[in-house]
C-alpha cells in the first residue's frame, strides 16, 4: 500500500512537472511578467513558452490575428480592451478572466536630449509641436491618441505620427533617433536602452491602462494556466510590478 501511494505521488508529481503553459502578451505588462517568470517556474514546477502580439489594432500579428489563425495558446496578458474583445468573440474560458496591472501613457525622448515638458496640457501640446516625428504603438495606446488626444489638442493635422506594431518598436524609434517622441504606456519605457523616460500626460488626456490575464477557452492546460495567472496577480508579483511603472490591479 505504501509502495503504491509513494509511486501515485510520484506520478503526480511528474505530470505536475511536466505541464507547459503557452503564453501570449501584449507588450505593456511583458517586462514584470519576464522578470517574474522564473520564480513561477521555479516553484510551480511548469515550463511556461511565451509568444507575443499586440492587444488591439489590425495586422497579422496582434494577438486576436494569431488566435483567428489558429495558434495555440493557454494564457493571454493583455489591454482590458482588447480583451474585452476576444471575450465577445467567444474566444476566452468564462470567468477565467483577472486584473493584473494598471499603467499610464508616457512619453520618452532619447538618451541625453533634452526633457519636453509634458505633465501639463500646455507643455503636452508644445512638446508635440515640437517634435518632427511621433512614435506611438498601433495598439490600443496609440489607437486612443491618434483617435481621441490628438484631435482634442488641435494638433491631429499639425503634426507627423507614425504608428508601428508593437510598443518596442515604437520606443526603438527613439532610440536610434528617427523619431523625437514615444507616447506609450510607461511600463513600455523604463527598461529601454537608448531613451529616457520624461513623465506622464496630463490627467485630462490620460488613459489608464489595465492589463489583464485570461485563459483561452480550449485550453488543454486549464489548471496550469490558472495557477499562473494567480500568481501574477498576487502580492509576490507587486514589486516587479511597482518597478516598472505600474500598480497592481485593486483586488
Amino acid at each position: 500500500m505504501t509502495r503504491l501511494l509513494v509511486v501515485a505521488a510520484l506520478l503526480a508529481y511528474s505530470a505536475a512537472s511536466m505541464a507547459q503553459v503557452k503564453v501570449i502578451i501584449s507588450g505593456g505588462f511583458s517586462t514584470a511578467y519576464r522578470q517574474l517568470l522564473p520564480e513561477f517556474e521555479k516553484s510551480a514546477g511548469i515550463s511556461v513558452t511565451t509568444g507575443s502580439g499586440a492587444s488591439q489594432g489590425k495586422g497579422p500579428t496582434t494577438i486576436a490575428s494569431q488566435l483567428e489563425r489558429g495558434a495555440a495558446f493557454d494564457v493571454v496578458i493583455m489591454s482590458r480592451e482588447g480583451l474585452g474583445e476576444l471575450m465577445a468573440a467567444g474566444r476566452i474560458l468564462a470567468g477565467s478572466d483577472v486584473d493584473l496591472a494598471t499603467a499610464a501613457i508616457g512619453v520618452a525622448v532619447r538618451a541625453g536630449a533634452p526633457k519636453p515638458e509634458v505633465t501639463t496640457v500646455a507643455g503636452f501640446k508644445r512638446a508635440l509641436l515640437d517634435a518632427k516625428l511621433i512614435a506611438v504603438p498601433q495598439s490600443t495606446s496609440g489607437i486612443f491618441l491618434v483617435k481621441t488626444v490628438f484631435p482634442k489638442l488641435g494638433v491631429a493635422e499639425r503634426i507627423k505620427v507614425k504608428m508601428y506594431d508593437r510598443g518596442a518598436q515604437s520606443a526603438g524609434a527613439v532610440a536610434s533617433g528617427e523619431a523625437d517622441l514615444a507616447v506609450q504606456p510607461v511600463s513600455e519605457l523604463m527598461s529601454v536602452p537608448g531613451i529616457q523616460y520624461v513623465g506622464v500626460i496630463p490627467d485630462e488626456l490620460q488613459l489608464i491602462q489595465m492589463f489583464s490575464a485570461a485563459i483561452v477557452k480550449g485550453s488543454t492546460q486549464a489548471d496550469a494556466a490558472r495557477r499562473l495567472i494567480q500568481f501574477l496577480a498576487s502580492d509576490r508579483a507587486a514589486a516587479a510590478i511597482k518597478s516598472n511603472g505600474m500598480e497592481p490591479a485593486r483586488k
